[in-house]
């Protein structure tokens, strides 16, 4: 019988598990199947109060996000409208502004939630 993982041990017990189910031939709707979908909530619950993972930087994340979409640093320049700021932007140099934010949440898709923390 499943249980919450409480543990470090119950933890890496449970990822052991599931690693063993998926080196398997699942089949959807099997007790095997259930079991995995069950250790895998119970993971991401354990994870997400034991190991969160830290929002990434704004000037990381939209670094990230223009190498992830092939975007140059001068295409910045054209989304932000504000070619010769994107520099001084991506240094660390300005802040970005409510504007800026909301056009790289739109054009980027990168969540205002990151955006808008300080660096």
């Amino acid at each position: 019988m499943l249980k919450p993982i409480k543990t470090e041990e119950q933890y890496n017990d449970a990822l052991a598990r599931v690693y063993e189910l998926m080196q398997t031939d699942i089949k959807e709707g099997s007790t095997a199947s259930d079991e995995l979908e069950v250790l895998s909530i119970l993971i991401k619950e354990y994870e997400l109060v034991h190991h969160p993972i830290p929002s990434p930087n704004p000037l990381e994340a939209i670094k990230f996000r223009l190498d992830q979409m092939g975007i140059s640093e001068k295409e910045l320049g054209d989304i932000l409208g504000y070619r010769s700021r994107k520099s001084e932007i991506l240094s660390g140099k300005r802040k970005l502004s409510l504007a800026m934010i909301r056009k790289l949440n739109e054009v980027l898709h990168i969540p205002a939630q990151v955006l808008i923390q300080a660096y």
